[in-house]
C-alpha cells in the first residue's frame, strides 16, 4: 500500500524538490501551496505526466481551519498521512531595529504556528496507528543566528526546539520527529544575493559551493524511510561544512 506525504510550501525550492523525490518513489503526495498557484499546478501536471500520484491544495498554514480542511481532503483522497514535512516558510533581510510588529508576527506565525497547526491536525491518526514521521525544515541560521535576520533566526531556532521536545513526547507512540537545518541552498530565497555576497559566503563553505534543493530532498526521503526508524529528535544540517 502506498504511503502518503504532505509537504507544505511545496510549489518552489526545497519543497518542490521534496515533493518530487517522494512522488517519483511511489508516495502519494499532497502538494500544499499558499500563493504560488501557477508553480504548484505546473508541478502537479509534470508529476502526473510521469505517472505519479499527486494532488494540490491551497492553504495558509497559519490558519488552523484551512489546515484542518487540507488534512481532511488529503485523507479523503489518499488515506491517512504517513509523513508530514513542515517546509512552508518566508525570509526577510532587515536590520533588527527596522523589523516591524507585522514583520515579526508574520515570521513567527508562518514557521511556528504553521508547524504547530499541521502537527496537531495530523497527529491524532498517527498516534492511533502508532507510527508516522514528522520532518521540520529549519535552517542553519536557527543554529548559529544570522545578522539582519533576527526574526528568521528566532523562528528557525524555535522549530529546532519544537522538534526535540515533540520527539520526546511522541517516541512512545512510535512516531519519529526530526529536523533538517540546511545551509545556503541555491533557491529563489537566496536569489537576492549579489555576486560579492555570494563570493563571501562561498569562501566560508569548505566544499566551496551552495547546496542543491535535491540534496535536502534526499535527506528528507531518508528520514522518512524505515532505515531511519531509530533516528528521532535530531537536527541534521547539510551545509557544506559552513558550521561544524
Amino acid at each position: 500500500m502506498k504511503k502518503t506525504v504532505l509537504v507544505t510550501g511545496a510549489s518552489r525550492g526545497i519543497g518542490r524538490a521534496i515533493a518530487t523525490v517522494f512522488a517519483r518513489n511511489n508516495y502519494n503526495v499532497m502538494i500544499n501551496y499558499f500563493k504560488s498557484e501557477r508553480e504548484a499546478l505546473t508541478l502537479e501536471q509534470e508529476l502526473k505526466q510521469q505517472g505519479c500520484t499527486v494532488a494540490v491544495y491551497q492553504a495558509d498554514v497559519t490558519q488552523r481551519t484551512q489546515v484542518a480542511a487540507m488534512i481532511v481532503e488529503s485523507e479523503k483522497i489518499f488515506g491517512s498521512v504517513d509523513v508530514l514535512i513542515n517546509n512552508a516558510g518566508i525570509s526577510q533581510f532587515k536590520l533588527f531595529t527596522e523589523i516591524s510588529d507585522e514583520d515579526w508576527e508574520l515570521m513567527l506565525a508562518t514557521h511556528l504556528k504553521g508547524m504547530f497547526n499541521c502537527c496537531q491536525e495530523v497527529l491524532p491518526q498517527m498516534i492511533q496507528r502508532k507510527k508516522g514521521k514528522i520532518i521540520n525544515i529549519a535552517s542553519i541560521w536557527g543554529m548559529v543566528g544570522a545578522s539582519c535576520e533576527v526574526h528568521y533566526s528566532t523562528a528557525k531556532a524555535g522549530m529546532i526546539g519544537f522538534t526535540k521536545a515533540l520527539a520526546k513526547e511522541l517516541g512512545p507512540s512510535g512516531i519519529q520527529v526530526n529536523c533538517i537545518a540546511p545551509g545556503i541552498i541555491d533557491t529563489d530565497m537566496n536569489k537576492g544575493l549579489d555576486e560579492t555576497e555570494k563570493s563571501q559566503l562561498l569562501e566560508e563553505i569548505p566544499l566551496q559551493r551552495f547546496g542543491k534543493p535535491e540534496e535536502i530532498a534526499a535527506l528528507a526521503f531518508y528520514l522518512a524511510s524505515p532505515e531511519a526508524d531509530f533516528i528521532t529528535g535530531q537536527v541534521l544540517s547539510p551545509n557544506g561544512g559552513f558550521v561544524i
